[in-house]
């Protein structure tokens, strides 16, 4: 939540502060990318996000709400149809603050706010470890079928080793390195007992 400001407002009063963002938010809604001042962009980034989240809900209650603020129609329609679908799979962050410079007259500083409009990208970690644990189970299966199997419980420590790497490919890659380290020394130490 954005941090309240003291002391001066935009525009000089509450009201005049209030439809001019309202106004700020209509045209970010319409043109979907807005050049103004650093203030005023961080001012409106709260409220506009605010609104996207009451366009997602789409009930006629949240639209009764973005009304009592936009007050323009046609604006309101087109959050709903057209913004709202865009960013629905989106949890928050559905606006951009880019600093471009001051501006030439009074040297205030500008910036753009936009809509973040692009589809949101799933992470795909989980599949890359099972792929790079695949490889060093194979490898800690490999030690395992070579060690002699003549008592039982050498097979048995063996059969452990082969669920152990079985488990690894499930694991995440962090475990599935720990547990192709202790295969050979496992395997090392049931030939030590047996030679006893």
């Amino acid at each position: 939540m954005p941090k309240p400001t003291k002391g001066p407002r935009l525009g000089g009063g509450p009201a005049h502060e209030r439809l001019l963002l309202a106004n700020l938010a209509a045209a970010l809604f319409t043109h979907k990318s807005i050049k103004t001042t650093e203030t005023k962009a961080k001012r409106l980034r709260p409220l506009a996000e605010r609104l996207i989240t009451f366009a997602k809900r789409g009930d006629l209650h949240a639209r009764r709400r973005v009304l009592s603020v936009i007050g323009d129609k046609g604006v309101v329609h087109e959050l709903f149809t057209e913004i709202a679908p865009l960013v629905a799979d989106r949890d928050g962050g559905y606006t951009r603050i880019t600093k471009v410079g001051n501006r030439k007259g009074d040297n205030a500083p500008m910036a753009v706010i936009e809509l973040v409009l692009e589809p949101v990208q799933k992470k795909k970690a989980a599949p890359a470890a099972k792929k790079a644990a695949a490889p060093k189970a194979a490898a800690a299966e490999a030690p395992a079928e070579e060690a002699p199997a003549e008592d039982a419980p050498a097979e048995g420590a063996a059969a452990e080793e082969a669920a152990e790497a079985e488990a690894a490919v499930d694991a995440p890659a962090a475990e599935a390195t720990d547990a192709a380290a202790d295969a050979p020394a496992d395997a090392e130490k049931a030939d030590a007992e047996k030679a006893e």
